[in-house]
């Protein structure tokens, strides 16, 4: 998997934009009056296929003050700041974070496995890392993926010409759901370790690699005639995935998921932001 292995270490993320990223997170905390605590990379950086002009996905986890929490109408759960050219950064807080890891929300747990950290709190991330995957359900998980990859491709790989990340928004969520229905557990996020461990066909891994050097070189919307042996697999692997059916496991109690958030808001509320 060189390939893959190449694009990974392409367009890291500079010392530079580490600290700008971090700067709009502490102007966030001070706006708003929380804290962050967990924030990552979510993207095509994340997942380890960035262009050279692919945008800065940052997401985070917060917590608000207690009073925030005590009052009769919810408020906000979400943080967004106006996209300012390559940065785009949401957050959750922590109480609608914990609801969707009770939910087994997939994109929470790709956040919390994400390998480009901006900045977190521990021992709480990894507490809150720990409670997600100990939420996971595999049927959840494996919907979700099958769902995407198979919007993904009816609304942009049917065209003559198609750019090149719309194959890898297909093939990455279908090589979680392979990733589920062999029993692995929680698919990874990166990209290239989906592939190596559930792909052995080499002339698909050699088209893969191609893909994903192209990608990597290209920006975010070049194009390029359609990929023959990528696009036949993603048909066959989509009707394999669509017949298959996982098995119900258990329900996690969510008694932790509670104890987490009350842990952590009266934590928290005792220091200044």
């Amino acid at each position: 998997m060189k390939g893959m292995e190449t694009v990974l270490s392409a367009h890291p993320v500079s010392d530079e934009m580490r600290v700008t990223i971090k700067e709009n997170l502490a102007a966030l905390e001070r706006q708003h009056q929380v804290k962050v605590l967990f924030a990552c990379e979510s993207g095509s950086r994340g997942w380890g296929f960035a262009s050279p002009d692919s945008d800065y996905d940052v997401r985070f986890v917060y917590v608000n003050r207690l009073d925030w929490y005590l009052t009769v109408s919810p408020g906000r759960d979400v943080i967004e700041q106006p996209i300012s050219g390559e940065l785009d950064i949401n957050g959750w807080d922590l109480r609608k974070a914990l609801q969707l890891a009770s939910d087994s929300n997939p994109t929470l747990l790709e956040w919390l496995r994400s390998p480009i950290i901006y900045q977190q709190e521990n021992p709480w991330a990894d507490r809150l890392r720990t409670l997600a995957e100990e939420s996971f359900s595999p049927v959840r998980g494996y919907h979700h993926y099958v769902s995407m990859a198979k919007k993904n491709l009816r609304e942009h790989l049917y065209g003559e010409v198609v750019r090149y990340k719309k194959y890898l928004y297909v093939l990455r969520p279908l090589l979680a759901a392979r990733w589920i229905r062999e029993g692995r557990g929680v698919p990874p996020m990166r990209f290239a370790e989906l592939a190596s461990a559930t792909l052995t066909d080499r002339a698909l891994l050699d088209e893969v690699n191609a893909l994903l050097e192209m990608k990597m070189r290209a920006g975010e919307a070049a194009t390029s005639p359609r990929w023959v042996g990528i696009h036949h697999f993603i048909e066959a692997e989509l009707a394999e995935a669509m017949a298959h059916t996982i098995a119900k496991g258990p329900r996690a109690d969510g008694v932790h998921l509670d104890e987490y958030l009350h842990d952590a808001v009266l934590h928290f509320d005792t220091r200044a932001y």
